[in-house]
């Protein structure tokens, strides 16, 4: 499919080991070792990701310590970046610059919905992104998406020339109506596009499960939780690479022990996963991944997706643990949930498709009495 592409676990940048506001040079070290020798070699970034820090930490610990042949390197196009079409090939070189590298491997429109779409088009993305390709700058063009099936289809109608597309999928959103990832997946696949897999554990909430829920897993052996869910999503129709964005030594070394050779669900875990999947609907989670996307344009700076883990830790566990952190870590300083305006900005930035207007107010009924 990608002869570059060595095997189907990518290394996600979003989430890397940090020490001060600042990448932690040893252990991502250590991580990108463990993963090339093991065969793999997709490393993945946004200019965005960890305030700047991650395309600076992949120039420093896999590009300045590896040939260019060792790694494949995608990064995207964001829409905060750029307001005309003058800003787009400046933007794409100062990335380049950043991450040390003469051209990307694959080059991604970020996170593509029906209002964003319209800046991409009004400023010709798509179209210097394909001239990127036929100046050897970009090796393949492609698209991370957030948004509906219909809106999907039509994106990949109107630019055949896209090679693959980013879709968020993991098993409690297989079918989620919001989120969409099999209509998503089937659109990739009627397409004929490849698919790259992000959020396969639900940024982390499928990795540290509840007992209830863990059970299931824990019936079958000592496989982690995070093993079944990557599993799950490297297995659908069409999927040619999974991201896992990885914060340790311990994470690196579990994906590679269940990625290295991979093998799909039997249909005996399929059924596990299904039970797991039943117990955690049936609790009153608010399904944030913690992307912090909502945080950026947030007038109020409100940390949103810290308050929605408070929230999800007294709904799940009814301790005095998640109003501590609520009352003296996350909103010490200010951003109290019932601060919020209702700009609306968290919700149209917000790749869940949260009502996060509402939960903030759920949040503010249940912390602030």
């Amino acid at each position: 499919m990608f002869s570059e592409v060595h095997k189907n676990l990518g290394f996600g940048c979003m989430r890397l080991p940090m020490r001060g506001g600042k990448v932690e040079y040893n252990q991502f070290n250590k991580m990108i070792d463990a993963f090339i020798e093991n065969g793999f070699n997709y490393f993945d970034t946004a200019h965005g990701y960890l305030n700047g820090e991650s395309e600076i930490a992949l120039h420093d610990c896999l590009v300045k310590r590896y040939p260019r042949e060792k790694y494949v390197l995608a990064n995207k196009l964001s829409d905060s970046y750029f307001n005309s079409e003058s800003d787009v090939r400046p933007f794409f070189e100062s990335q380049l610059k950043i991450c040390g590298v003469d051209y990307f491997d694959f080059y991604l429109m970020h996170a593509q919905n029906k209002h964003n779409y319209k800046q991409y088009k009004r400023c010709l993305a798509y179209e210097q992104a394909f001239e990127l390709k036929q100046e050897g700058k970009v090796k393949h063009v492609g698209i991370s998406f957030h948004d509906t099936s219909d809106v999907l289809d039509a994106i990949l109608t109107e630019y055949p020339q896209i090679e693959f597309v980013q879709i968020q999928l993991n098993y409690v959103d297989y079918d989620d109506p919001a989120v969409q990832s099999r209509m998503c997946l089937e659109v990739c696949n009627k397409h004929n596009k490849p698919v790259i897999v992000m959020e396969p554990v639900k940024g982390g909430n499928l990795v540290n499960l509840t007992s209830d829920a863990k059970r299931y897993f824990d019936e079958l052996g000592s496989n982690s939780s995070a093993s079944y869910a990557i599993r799950f999503a490297a297995g659908q129709q069409g999927v040619f690479m999974v991201l896992s964005g990885m914060s340790d030594m311990a994470q690196m070394n579990d994906n590679i022990s269940h990625m290295k050779d991979f093998k799909p669900l039997d249909e005996r875990e399929m059924r596990a996963v299904k039970s797991v999947c039943a117990v955690l609907k049936g609790k009153n989670i608010i399904a944030c991944t913690a992307c912090r996307y909502c945080t950026a344009g947030c007038p109020k700076s409100i940390s949103i997706p810290d308050l929605f883990a408070c929230m999800n830790t007294k709904n799940i566990y009814h301790d005095w643990n998640a109003d501590y952190y609520y009352e003296d870590v996350y909103t010490k300083a200010g951003g109290k949930a019932s601060a919020c305006i209702g700009c609306g900005k968290c919700e149209s930035a917000c790749p869940q498709h949260l009502q996060i207007r509402k939960l903030l107010k759920d949040v503010a009924k249940e912390f602030e009495k």
